[in-house]
């Protein structure tokens, strides 16, 4: 029987397989894209068509149209800053695109340009040798977009609170040695009667006082006892003053994300379910994520998307380093927020046990690392599952046997360290 081997096959001939024997790889610009058609024949032979598009909408529907006409489906972009956006919005309803991280189609230097580039995309994918990016769903991308700037806010509020204590502290008012938090009730109130009476030094703050901070009033005598000028008084009033604006832009974000949200309102609670994650950490891990695991090959790919794995970096049989990635810019700081709170969780002490067993070994950073990686481990057979968080089933999966015998001598010494007389029996014919 003669059976004809693909061309790829034959004798003398060593070529990567063909995936997709009609794609398009698209370099992006600011004000312009370069597109490559590669098409391939039964006898593994590439012709290209090469274009250029401005990134006008009515230049991109041109794009589109051109890769219809040319029975283009299958299309790689280079994820260049937010200038693939547009591109991937025109595309996504007629094309497959997968978005591709620069690092993975990197032309060789000094052969660079942007026609060469598109080639060299087109070529790679025609192969299925682009890893594509997780593109979460347009709906999610828009909560995502509003959840990434609600946490920018953060940080901006987080700045002005750092400007308003230097201001203090070149005041000499050091109601921050004293206080736990600069900015708490009482605190607030002995700062804004400081603010509107400069020379009044020597007012009761008493009635200014709630709770245990009566115990340090002496100590908070002393600590006010400074000035503040007029330039610091006014820097801080504006300080308080944006920080005022930014909540109520962060209670604006909140209240929208929640409305946009509201038909996953039940896989926000699954993720909520999981001991030290709020309401709104759910809605930004479910954000970052998305609601469909099956984008993920398993628990420690998207561990690893995350930015919590340990990296491989060996040669010559030397390990040189297991840092964790780089990965994971939003996603992972948030679910370290959530393991900090995760292990002071009294309810849920399997958290705090697994953390101080690490810490003891690794340190704290190493630690809560771990822990974060263990909640977005549970949160991904949560959501592939559909089923809350139950304590009782994490501790038994997490107990380990009470000892393995890995060999018969082995299996022979624990016996006898546990007291008991072993015999051999000779093998009989």
């Amino acid at each position: 029987m003669f059976v004809r081997l693909p061309y790829h096959l034959r004798e003398g001939v060593f070529m990567l397989k063909i995936v997709y024997p009609i794609c398009c790889g698209i370099d992006v610009h600011k004000t312009f894209v370069v597109a490559t058609i590669a098409t391939t024949d039964r006898e593994n032979i590439t012709t290209y068509q090469t274009k250029r598009f401005s990134t006008f909408t009515q230049d991109l529907r041109a794009l589109a149209l051109w890769l219809s006409n040319n029975q283009c489906v299958y299309v790689c972009i280079e994820s260049t800053g937010k200038y693939w956006i547009p591109v991937h919005k025109i595309l996504e309803p007629s094309c497959q695109i997968t978005l591709a991280h620069p690092k993975y189609v990197k032309a060789i230097r000094g052969k660079k340009t942007d026609k060469k580039d598109s080639i060299w995309i087109a070529d790679l994918h025609k192969h299925g040798l682009v890893p594509g990016s997780f593109i979460p769903p347009a709906d999610i991308r828009e909560i995502r977009d509003l959840l990434r700037y609600r946490s920018k806010l953060i940080s901006f509020a987080s700045s002005e609170k750092n400007r308003v204590q230097n201001s203090l502290t070149v005041s000499n008012i050091m109601l921050s040695s004293v206080v736990s938090d600069t900015f708490g009730k009482s605190a607030s109130a002995i700062l804004s009667h400081l603010l509107k009476h400069p020379d009044d030094k020597d007012f009761d703050f008493l009635p200014l006082l709630h709770g245990s901070m009566l115990k340090k009033q002496n100590d908070i005598a002393l600590a006010i006892d400074g000035t503040i000028s007029e330039v610091q008084a006014g820097k801080i009033t504006l300080c308080l003053s944006h920080m005022d604006d930014i909540k109520s832009y962060i209670a604006q974000l909140e209240a929208t994300a929640m409305r946009l949200a509201a038909s996953y309102s039940g896989v926000i609670e699954i993720i909520q379910s999981v001991p030290g994650i709020s309401q709104f950490s759910a809605l930004a891990i479910f954000s970052e994520i998305g609601a469909d695991m099956s984008t993920f090959h398993s628990a420690k790919h998207l561990c690893s998307w995350a930015g919590l794995a340990p990296s491989n970096d060996q040669s010559a049989g030397k390990k040189k380093s297991v840092r964790i990635s780089r990965a994971g810019v939003y996603i992972k700081p948030l679910l370290v927020q959530c393991a900090n709170a995760a292990i002071k969780d009294k309810n849920f002490p399997s958290y705090r046990t697994r953390y101080e067993a690490i810490k003891h070994r690794r340190g704290h950073k190493r630690a809560i690392i771990a822990i974060a990686r263990m909640m977005l481990t549970a949160i991904y057979h949560m959501l592939s599952t559909g089923e809350m968080f139950n304590p009782a089933l994490y501790e038994k999966s997490q107990c380990k046997p009470g000892f393995v015998a890995s060999s018969e001598e082995h299996a022979v010494k624990l016996l006898q360290r546990l007291g008991y007389t072993v015999v051999k029996i000779p093998e009989t014919a």
